[in-house]
């Protein structure tokens, strides 16, 4: 493929190479790659489920080394508010009030959520605030029949004129109504690691944003940041990063051409959540706790959540001790039952496969293996009770090198119309709620470079539309999917309460976001 001088020097303002242009296209190409899942993870079979017991004896290993730690919390926060309002742009675009009523408008829509809306806006967190708008435009409101007022209500919350909530990142919408004030979802985050990942009086977070809402950011923490270190009793440290030009991809015709824009230009699109990888690999902690922007509690949940977070940073720790003086001994002259030991543990506590041919290896070659199968970045994740959420789940994948690793796989991944294949994804019992803590240093204090251990294979394409004309899209190896593939994997199991993701407004006034 021939690339024009405009061409090039576009990729080159992009921080590309035309070969690395040549090898997405070769992807798209291919077409997407199905993983090969052997079983779906349960409880005793790849994920741990803790007794009270455990969960205290960790939480406390947690608590008591945590002040010689640099702990960190990183949140992905770049997604805009507008596929939270989908379908009230929708309602604006479509409802005709001379025509019908809401209550038609819904029924004919079959939504459920859109239903609950309309009947309960008044317990949305913003309902005050979206008033206020109007009443400062419109003496009345209360007194106007019941679908103008919701018609009015919608228009406000949305439009340019009103409160514009749609064009908020999503973290700085009010998600939660307290006495006093509003909690944005950036609040709550700060707030919970006060009560989890603070360590020597101070609580370090990290935030992924969008390039033009970091100032909104900035202002948000500016009004809130003295009232919560007063509440707290903690000091906020928080910083912010964008996702890198150069992790955009390219985007195709459905005939695998480059795809151009109205000025003749290559489109490039952004890599999806697995480019942050590289905001991932530019942290420098012992331990970083990762958690998505719209998944936050009120503080009925705070205690069990934090306990399940010392939880599951007690077990890195536990496994971190163990992992690392094996690798210690390793390097040392080992006797055959040390050696023992040392396979015991990578086969059965870090659930790592050994080759088929592993136990014929010379002693020599098993410790450069096991040497290998442990010197890698460590991720506890917590797995979730499959209630009908989506996303993606837990699962034993056959590599091609006939190797079984634990794998977080996304339903896109599975081969639906193999039916075998597609047997197993239902019988998978958990999901994963993106509740991760990881440990990214090695044994010696080093940071693990993050782009070694993914799964390039893992490249996910989807159809997307520009200007009214298709497109493919390609999306880079998921952050906690491929991005992590050849991670050391730990699924650990954590109650339903401790995930509250907000995918729609109408999931706000879920009782799980309604502090009173």
């Amino acid at each position: 493929m021939d690339f024009s001088k405009e061409d090039v020097s576009q990729i080159k303002e992009k921080g590309l190479t035309t070969d690395e242009v040549k090898r997405q296209i070769a992807i798209f190409e291919r077409g997407n790659v199905v993983m090969n899942v052997r079983e779906a993870a349960t409880i005793r079979n790849g994920i741990i489920s803790c007794s009270q017991e455990e969960m205290d004896k960790l939480s406390g290993l947690y608590d008591s080394e945590k002040e010689n730690l640099e702990v960190l919390k990183f949140v992905p926060a770049s997604g805009a508010a507008t596929r939270m309002f989908k379908a009230f742009y929708q309602f604006l675009d479509e409802y005709d009030p001379g025509k019908e009523s809401v209550e038609e408008y819904t029924e004919k829509k079959n939504d459920e959520k859109l239903e609950m809306f309309f009947n309960r806006m008044k317990q949305l967190p913003f309902y005050d605030k979206v008033k206020q708008k109007i009443t400062e435009e419109k003496n009345e409101f209360d007194t106007l029949p019941e679908d103008e007022q919701r018609l009015l209500f919608v228009k406000t919350m949305l439009t340019e004129e009103g409160l514009n909530l749609g064009d908020y990142p999503k973290g700085l919408v009010p998600f939660h109504k307290y006495e006093d004030h509003l909690a944005t979802a950036f609040e709550e985050h700060l707030i919970e690691a006060a009560d989890y990942a603070a360590s020597n009086g101070k609580a370090k977070l990290h935030f992924t944003v969008s390039e033009e809402h970091q100032e909104k950011f900035k202002a948000e923490f500016t009004e809130i940041q003295d009232r919560l270190e007063k509440e707290t009793g903690v000091n906020f440290q928080v910083s912010y990063s964008f996702q890198d030009p150069k992790t955009d991809t390219v985007a195709v015709t459905l005939e695998n051409e480059p795809f151009r824009d109205e000025n003749g230009q290559i489109f490039f699109r952004p890599g999806g959540h697995g480019a942050l990888l590289e905001n991932l690999d530019k942290q420098d902690a012992d331990l970083i706790f990762i958690k998505n922007i719209d998944n936050v509690v009120i503080p009925k949940y705070r205690k069990k959540l934090a306990d399940y977070k010392k939880m599951l940073a007690g077990k890195l720790l536990e496994l971190q001790k163990e992992t690392f003086g094996s690798i210690e001994k390793l390097e040392k002259d080992i006797s055959e039952e040390k050696l023992e030991e040392i396979i015991n543990f990578t086969r059965k506590k870090l659930n790592s496969g050994l080759s088929i041919d592993f136990d014929a290896l010379e002693k020599t070659e098993k410790i450069n293996v096991l040497k290998k199968k442990l010197n890698r970045p460590i991720r506890i994740c917590g797995m979730v009770k499959n209630e009908g959420e989506p996303g993606g789940g837990p699962f034993w994948v056959t590599h091609k090198s006939g190797e079984i690793s634990l794998q977080i796989v996304e339903s896109a991944q599975i081969d639906h119309d193999n039916y075998q294949q597609s047997k197993i994804a239902q019988e998978a019992t958990h999901f994963n709620p993106v509740d991760v803590v990881c440990g990214k240093k090695n044994y010696k204090g080093e940071n693990f470079k993050l782009q070694d251990y993914v799964d390039e294979e893992t490249s996910f394409i989807a159809k997307k539309t520009k200007d009214g004309k298709e497109l493919k899209a390609l999306e880079l190896p998921g952050l906690w999917n491929g991005g992590m593939a050849d991670w050391i994997t730990i699924f650990v199991e954590v109650p339903v309460e401790t995930f509250n993701p907000v995918k729609t407004v109408a999931d706000l006034l879920k009782p799980t976001h309604q502090v009173s």
